[in-house]
């Protein structure tokens, strides 16, 4: 089981990074946007920075450029931040010719192809050798799609070589679902990393240990 955060917040980090069971982290432009932050080079070498710090063994940080030439500088600046980054790029065809150049470049394979919706795009990550491939699952149900068997066609299609890592989640119960389907890799939002503790039960329990511990 491999688990990330789904933020740019950095106070998120310092809460559930004690924690131990998160891997590591993942942004995006729009999440840069959300935690107040500017989408620049400075702002993403800064998170870097603070992941390591944090004992975070990965960031994944997605590449941007309104041309497909600038998406791929963009990639290659980035993977050059550090080892612990991942760089996410979408699974389009201007994506696959920035991860091809990070490949020829940099001699890296070690990219999330990221805005899954079909299964062709995994075919595609794994035929590259991608590390991941990202699937946004909560928007395939918002569309109306059969989300549950596109993600089981989905992991067949990625093999044993790219890890579907199963993006955009809506709570806790979406996780245990998947889960329970054979899924293995996810990204968590805040609400979710956070729920994904919560019991009522377990809380009962804790105080009943610490009133008993008071005596």
């Amino acid at each position: 089981m491999k688990l990330l955060i789904d933020t740019a917040d950095r106070t998120v980090w310092e809460d559930l990074a004690p924690c131990g069971f998160y891997s590591g982290v993942t942004t995006n432009p729009l999440l840069l946007q959300r935690a107040g932050l500017s989408c620049s080079l400075d702002t993403v070498a800064e998170l870097h920075r603070v992941s390591i710090a944090q004992g975070f063994g990965e960031i994944q940080i997605q590449s941007w450029g309104e041309t497909p030439g600038a998406l791929s500088e963009m990639a290659l600046r980035l993977a050059d931040l550090g080892p612990e980054v991942v760089v996410k790029l979408p699974a389009t065809q201007a994506g696959f010719a920035a991860a091809q150049r990070l490949c020829v470049e940099r001699r890296e394979t070690r990219v999330t192809m990221t805005a899954i919706y079909a299964t062709g795009q995994v075919i595609a990550a794994a035929a590259f050798g991608a590390a991941y491939a990202a699937p946004y699952y909560a928007r395939l149900l918002e569309a109306g799609e059969d989300a549950d068997m596109i993600l089981t066609q989905m992991q067949a299609a990625a093999g044993s070589q790219t890890l579907l890592l199963v993006a955009s989640l809506r709570s806790a119960d979406q996780v245990v679902q998947l889960s329970s389907q054979g899924h293995r890799c996810f990204t968590l939002p805040p609400p979710v990393a956070k729920g994904l503790l919560e019991s009522d039960l377990a809380a009962k329990a804790v105080a009943e240990f610490d009133a008993a511990a008071r005596g």
